[in-house]
């Protein structure tokens, strides 16, 4: 399952992604849009930062602002950042040691498979493909 962290940090870089522009968005301006708290944002960008997703400045006209272009960035990496490994089972994350029962597992094959959909659908996911590119005010009545 989606945490509340994943589903908030891709709305997150939707809305900056939305403003397309090179100018800082402050925190609290994304707050209000998105129906979200700004101290439970403050905890996301912060994370966001330090993974070089955002780039943010402090002071009067401070904010953050997209480091890439929607285009390059997937939302594999963005969900994978806040929720740590999407493997469907623990044997088959990043450096997981070798199962014992690997060769006669009936069901590995299963997990495989379902691991692989999912890795491909959320990296094949670009920003872009979620930001709205309706003239202004539009997007309230799709």
């Amino acid at each position: 399952m989606i945490s509340t962290r994943g589903r908030y940090a891709i709305r997150m870089m939707i809305d900056l992604a939305e403003q397309n522009t090179d100018d800082y968005i402050p925190l609290k301006d994304i707050a209000v849009r998105q129906g979200i708290s700004k101290k439970y944002l403050e905890i996301i960008v912060k994370d966001l930062v330090a993974a070089g997703l955002l780039k943010g400045a402090s002071g009067k006209g401070g904010g953050y602002k997209l480091v890439r272009r929607p285009e390059e960035y997937t939302i594999g990496e963005i969900l994978e950042l806040m929720e740590g490994s999407l493997a469907t089972v623990s044997c088959l994350q990043k450096g997981a040691a070798p199962c014992p029962r690997a060769d006669v597992c009936k069901t590995l094959p299963l997990w495989k498979e379902y691991d692989e959909l999912t890795r491909a659908f959320f990296y094949q996911k670009k920003l872009s493909d979620l930001v709205c590119t309706c003239p202004i005010g539009l997007e309230a009545l799709l």
